[in-house]
């Protein structure tokens, strides 16, 4: 019989963990005993994520990733097992908003979107399960998606698409890689405490009393409220869940009383 993998063992590969959800998701794992890979484009805000962790005694390294480019997920994940000899586990957190009325929306802002989104999140799925089916001990994947994948927000268009897109992503990706002992989960959060929002905020495009009353619960997601969603779908106790999105929205896409 072949012995457990050890938790702390395992390395967790993280997108746009530099700061925000993707950061408090670091944490969090680490706490959980796995060595962590940041993988953002912003490499000196990667490096001072990864200075705290190893201050606080985890293990951590960082891998300049560009998750619109194929080439660069490819040597994110071949960065991680250079550094650590592994991958168990991959999150993919890297995101953006620019909100603003569909009738003006730029192409060249639409694709932005997506390439960030959807079309990055499954570059950096299919380089994470090409490792994971190679070491032939499965792993764990989760996709941070949004309310906005099942509620529609105006102004917002090419978000809402791209999230949609990666709910769908995440299913049959659970499905096809079953057979390889690899999960994949999403993890959807409603409206969140983040440096993204603060600057919505600033530029006069957010609203937070309004939208804290929109939630049932009264308040809006702290970044630990997720990262404690993504830790589950990591962890054994979510050993026979794939194919999933667990909303972490305060009781936001249950709420349809008017």
């Amino acid at each position: 019989m072949t012995e457990p993998i050890k938790q702390s063992e395992k390395v967790a590969v993280i997108t746009g963990a530099g700061q925000g959800i993707g950061k408090a998701i670091a944490f969090h794992l680490a706490a959980d005993g796995y060595t962590i890979v940041i993988a953002d484009i912003r490499e000196e805000v990667a490096r001072a994520t990864a200075a705290e962790l190893e201050k606080q005694g985890f293990r951590a390294g960082v891998v300049r990733t560009d998750v619109t480019d194929p080439d660069s997920c490819e040597n994110m994940i071949k960065g991680a097992v250079d550094q650590f000899g592994r991958v168990d586990t991959m999150v993919n957190s890297a995101g953006i908003s620019k909100p603003g009325p569909s009738l003006d929306v730029l192409p060249a802002d639409w694709q932005r979107m997506l390439n960030i989104q959807l079309n990055g999140t499954f570059y950096c799925c299919q380089s994470a399960g090409r490792q994971m089916v190679k070491q032939g001990w499965g792993g764990a994947i989760v996709n941070i998606t949004s309310v906005t994948a099942q509620a529609a927000f105006p102004q917002r268009a090419s978000y809402c698409t791209a999230k949609a897109g990666v709910d769908m992503l995440t299913k049959v990706l659970a499905i096809e890689w079953a057979q390889y002992k690899i999960r994949v989960n999403a993890v959807g959060p409603s409206h969140t405490e983040t440096e993204m929002t603060k600057t919505l905020v600033a530029q006069g495009l957010y609203d937070v009393e309004t939208v804290s009353k929109r939630i049932p619960m009264g308040r809006m997601a702290s970044v630990d409220d997720i990262a404690n969603g993504v830790s589950f779908l990591c962890s054994e106790k979510a050993g026979f869940i794939t194919g999933q999105a667990l909303y972490v929205d305060g009781g936001y896409l249950a709420y349809g009383y008017f």
